[in-house]
């Protein structure tokens, strides 16, 4: 099942990143979209490349078909993985690996400049590896939690901007 969203923040594509950088950021942003026990395990950024690793754990409520195959708390472990181009833009993927589950989610994301705004673009792939009902989960997930988890990051990310100007 695939997702697609984009998203303008009001803020230079230098602020963006500086964000993603921050390790209290990205603590906040998760807990902020009711994650809890979030730790940024690495965070680099050398020659134009930027890697952030973090683990959080994550309540769902598992519809009905879900529950006899799924655990409604789950640890994901996810790698953001960016590189900057020589237009100004970053690309990148990120995978999310669903400790204990036969979920996989991952996908690509880019910031595109736009003078002093800057375009998110995401696209989230969500593989379910269960016999007969994988398809229905992947679906359910998709447009479900894992629409309300990108919709809560660039909620926040949109926030975070407002209130921590970064001079770039």
């Amino acid at each position: 099942m695939e997702l697609h969203e984009s998203f303008a923040y009001n803020a230079p594509i230098g602020s963006v990143i500086a964000m993603l950088e921050d390790r209290d950021a990205t603590v906040a942003k998760y807990e902020s979209m009711g994650h809890h026990e979030v730790e940024v395990l690495d965070l680099e950024r050398r020659r134009g490349r930027l890697w952030i690793i973090s683990t959080r754990v994550v309540d769902v409520e598992l519809p009905s078909f879900a529950k006899r195959v799924l655990r409604p708390t789950n640890t994901m472990l996810q790698t953001d993985e960016w590189e900057r181009g020589a237009d100004g833009s970053w690309a990148g993927t990120f995978d999310v690996e669903v400790k204990g589950a036969p979920v996989h989610i991952y996908g690509a994301m880019s910031l595109h400049p736009h003078g002093r705004e800057t375009t998110h673009d995401v696209s989230v792939h969500v593989d379910v590896k269960i016999p007969l009902i994988g398809s229905r989960v992947a679906a359910w997930a998709a447009q479900g939690d894992v629409r309300r988890s990108v919709e809560g990051e660039f909620a926040f990310n949109s926030a975070w901007l407002g209130t921590h100007a970064v001079a770039v």
